[in-house]
C-alpha cells in the first residue's frame, strides 16, 4: 500500500487535496451553532453541512461522524485559552479561572461541552477523543503555570517526572473539575469574588494560610 505524501495532515490515514482552515473554521462555528439550535440528539451532518456551506462529503473526508466533529467544536474553543504571565503563581490561577469561565458562559460551549459529555457516558471511544483533544491539550496551561511558578521559586522542581505528571493531572482536575461543577451543574456565578476565594483555598489547603 502506498504510503501518505511526506507532510500530509489528512485525518485518519486519508489523502487528497491538502484541507482549507478556513472551510474548517466554519465547520466547527456551524457545528456548534446548529447544537445550541438543535441540541445533540437533532444535528445531522447533513444541519452541519448545510450552515457551513460545504457538501457532506466534505465533511466525511475531514471526520468519521458526529461525535469527532462535535468534540472537535468543543476543543477549537478550549484551545482560544491563555495563561499570560501575571507575575505569581495565584495571579495566573485566578486569570486563567475566570478566563475558563468566560468561556463556559457562551451558549455554544456550555451546550456543547455538556452534550458530549453526556454522550461520552455511553461510548467509550468518544471519551477517548475528549481526553486527546480537550483535556490532554489543555493541561499545556497547568504544565506552563507550574514551570513559571517554579521559576520563579514559589513552587518546587519535581525529579521524578512520573510524579510531576500525576501532579498535573491532579491540578487539572481540580481546576477543571471545580469550575465546570460551579458554572454548569450549580449555576453559580464564577465571578471574581469566588474566583479569589477559590485561589486561596487552591494555594493554602483547607487549614488556611497559616498566621504569622
Amino acid at each position: 500500500m502506498r504510503n501518505p505524501c511526506p507532510g500530509s495532515s489528512s485525518p485518519h490515514g486519508r489523502t487528497g487535496r491538502p484541507r482549507s482552515a478556513a472551510a474548517d473554521a466554519a465547520i466547527l462555528a456551524a457545528t456548534r451553532d446548529a447544537l445550541v439550535d438543535l441540541g445533540w440528539s437533532k444535528l445531522t451532518m447533513g444541519d452541519v453541512s448545510a450552515r457551513a456551506g460545504v457538501a457532506k462529503t466534505t465533511l466525511y473526508r475531514r471526520w468519521a461522524g458526529k461525535n469527532e466533529l462535535v468534540v472537535d467544536a468543543v476543543a477549537e474553543l478550549f484551545d482560544a485559552l491563555e495563561l499570560p504571565d501575571r507575575g505569581s503563581l495565584e495571579a495566573d490561577i485566578e486569570h486563567v479561572v475566570l478566563q475558563f469561565a468566560q468561556l463556559l458562559r457562551r451558549p455554544e460551549a456550555r451546550t456543547a461541552l455538556m452534550a458530549v459529555v453526556a454522550e461520552s457516558t455511553r461510548d467509550e471511544a468518544l471519551r477517548d477523543r475528549i481526553r486527546s483533544a480537550i483535556v490532554d491539550r489543555q493541561k499545556r496551561l497547568v504544565v506552563l503555570g507550574r514551570e513559571r511558578a517554579q521559576a520563579r521559586g514559589e513552587l518546587p522542581h519535581e525529579e521524578d517526572e512520573s510524579v510531576a505528571a500525576r501532579t498535573t493531572d491532579l491540578i487539572f482536575d481540580v481546576i477543571a473539575g471545580t469550575v465546570v461543577h460551579r458554572a454548569l451543574v450549580s449555576a453559580e456565578p464564577v465571578d471574581e469574588a469566588w474566583v479569589t476565594a477559590f485561589t486561596t483555598l487552591l494555594m493554602h489547603g483547607l487549614q488556611g494560610r497559616s498566621e504569622a
